[in-house]
C-alpha cells in the first residue's frame, strides 16, 4: 500500500485513508472522492466574485494522480461534484480531456450533490443518487436514520487538534463502526468543525478521526481535539 495511507474498519470492511483527503478500499479496487466543487471558481467569476480560474486543473490533477498510483476499477465522485448544474458546460477543453482520460480506466460513477443536482459531463460515467456496493452505501449527505456502513461527504469536516505548541486545525476523516464522513477534495473547498451539532450529531456515541497531514495520515480518539 502506498505511503499516506491509514488503514481503519467500517462495518467489518478495512478501508484507507489517503493523505490527499481520498478514500481506497483495495478489495473492491475502489476510490472515492467527496466534494470536488469543479468549476466553483468560474462560478464566482459569473457573479463577479473573481478568483483565480485554477481549481477544476488542480483538483482534476490531484485525482489523476492517485489513480495512476493505484489504478482503480471503480471511481466514485461522492456528490457535490460540480460548484453548480451548470458546471459541466463550463469545462475548458484540457480539463474536459483529463475527465474523459479518468473514464477510460475507470468504471466513473458520480452520485448526485445537493450543489451539481447530478450533473455530469456526458459520456464520461454514471449518475446516481447513491450506491451500495458490498457492505457499504456511497452517498452525498449522511442520513438521519440509523445506517450500517454508509460512506458519504457534504460536511467537508475538519478539526482541530492539540499539537506541542498549542493546536492546529485540519482537513479529517470522521467515522465510527458504521459512518463515515469524508473531507472536501476540492481546490477551493473550506470546511466545517467536527464538533458542529450537524456533525457531531450523527455520532451520538463519539467518533475517531484520520487527520491528513502534508504527506502522513494520523489516526486520532475524539478525546485528541483542542
Amino acid at each position: 500500500m502506498p505511503a499516506g495511507m491509514q488503514a481503519f474498519r467500517l462495518n467489518g470492511t478495512e478501508l484507507f485513508a489517503h493523505v490527499s483527503g481520498a478514500l481506497y478500499w483495495p478489495e473492491q479496487r475502489l476510490l472515492a472522492v467527496a466534494d470536488l466543487h469543479l468549476e466553483k471558481g468560474s462560478a464566482f467569476a459569473r457573479r463577479g466574485e473573481l478568483l483565480p480560474p485554477y481549481d477544476t486543473a488542480a483538483t482534476l490533477a490531484a485525482v489523476s494522480r492517485l489513480a495512476d498510483s493505484l489504478q482503480p476499477r471503480q471511481l466514485l465522485f461522492l456528490g457535490d461534484n460540480f460548484h453548480d448544474p451548470d458546471g459541466p458546460a463550463r469545462l475548458g477543453e484540457s480539463d474536459r480531456l483529463a475527465l474523459e482520460r479518468l473514464a477510460k480506466r475507470s468504471e466513473v460513477i458520480w452520485i448526485e450533490g445537493n450543489h451539481d443536482l447530478g450533473a455530469i459531463p456526458s459520456g464520461m460515467g454514471s449518475a446516481a443518487a447513491e450506491r451500495c456496493i458490498g457492505s457499504l452505501v456511497f452517498r452525498h449527505e449522511a442520513s438521519r436514520q440509523r445506517v450500517k456502513g454508509e460512506v458519504s461527504g457534504h460536511y467537508h469536516p475538519k478539526a482541530r487538534i492539540r499539537v506541542s505548541t498549542g493546536s492546529a486545525s485540519a482537513r479529517c476523516f470522521v467515522f465510527d463502526r458504521r459512518r463515515l464522513i469524508l473531507p472536501a477534495f476540492g481546490a477551493y473547498t473550506g470546511g466545517l468543525d467536527v464538533r458542529h451539532p450537524e456533525i457531531q450529531g450523527l455520532f451520538p456515541n463519539g467518533f475517531k478521526l484520520v487527520v491528513l497531514g502534508k504527506e502522513k495520515t494520523v489516526l486520532l480518539p475524539q478525546s485528541a481535539l483542542a
